[in-house]
C-alpha cells in the first residue's frame, strides 16, 4: 500500500523527515487512452458509447492481468504502473518484452476486429520508471508520483490512434529481454519499431529519447 502523506503543519520537521525515508519504486508506467470516444458522446447516447467503452477495457487483457496495477483513470484514459517486483510474481507475462508484446497484440487485435462498431482505438506510452514513489495524498487511495510518471504523460502527445511510444528506457529493458531469452533484436512486434527520436518535452528539462510501434 502507498504511503500516506498527510501533515496538518506546512513546515513539520517530521514531514521532512518521513518524505526523506520513503524509497524509490521502479516499474513500467503505462497511458492507455481510448481514441474518439469524446467525439461519441455528441454522436450517440451512452448506449452507444457505453457498450464500446466496456468492450474497450475488457479487451485490454493487462487490466485483467495486472488489476491491482490500475492506479487511475481521466476520462477515457487510465494509467497503470507495474511495479517490478509485482512484474517478477507474475507466471504468463514476468518480462518486459511479454508486456510490450501483450499490449501491442492487443492494440492490434483492436484495429483487426472483424466486426465494424464493436471497439475503439487505442493509444499508449511506455516508460520503465526509477524516479517514481507509491505514495498519495488522500487516505486509503493508492498512487504513484514521480518526474518518471510525468514523463510517461508527456510521451502521449506523441502517440496517435494504434501507435505505442515507448521511451528508450524501456526500449533498452525490451532488448535485454530478448538477450537473455536468446532472440534476435526485431524479434516480433520489434521489427516494426522505429529508430530514435529526440524531443524535449515541456517542464522536462532534459531531452528524452523515444521510438514508436504502430499495430
Amino acid at each position: 500500500m502507498a504511503y500516506y502523506i498527510h501533515f496538518t503543519d506546512p513546515n513539520s520537521p517530521e514531514m521532512e523527515e518521513f518524505l526523506q525515508g520513503i524509497p524509490t519504486c521502479p516499474g513500467t508506467c503505462f497511458f492507455i487512452d481510448i481514441n474518439k470516444s469524446t467525439d461519441l458522446k455528441y454522436t450517440g447516447g451512452l448506449p452507444d458509447w457505453g457498450r464500446k467503452l466496456n468492450n474497450t477495457f475488457n479487451f485490454i487483457s493487462l487490466l485483467n492481468d495486472f488489476p491491482d496495477s490500475i492506479v487511475k483513470g481521466i476520462g477515457d484514459e487510465i494509467m497503470l504502473f507495474i511495479t517490478d517486483e509485482n512484474l517478477k510474481k507474475k507466471k504468463t507475462i514476468s518480462t518486459y518484452y511479454q508486456l510490450l508484446e501483450e499490449i501491442y497484440s492487443t492494440v492490434f487485435n483492436i484495429k483487426s476486429f472483424p466486426v465494424a462498431e464493436m471497439f475503439l482505438p487505442c493509444k499508449v506510452s511506455m516508460h520503465y520508471c526509477t524516479e517514481v514513489y507509491n505514495v498519495t495524498f488522500f487516505k486509503d487511495a493508492n498512487d504513484y508520483y514521480g518526474r518518471d510518471i510525468d514523463l510517461t504523460a508527456r510521451l502521449m502527445t506523441k502517440a496517435l490512434e494504434n501507435r505505442i511510444v515507448l521511451s528508450e528506457k524501456f526500449y533498452v529493458k525490451v532488448q535485454n529481454d530478448l538477450v537473455t531469452l536468446g532472440l534476435p533484436p526485431n524479434h516480433g512486434c520489434l521489427s516494426g519499431v522505429t529508430g530514435k527520436f529526440l524531443e524535449t518535452f515541456r517542464g522536462v528539462p532534459e531531452s528524452t529519447e523515444y521510438r514508436m510501434l504502430d499495430a
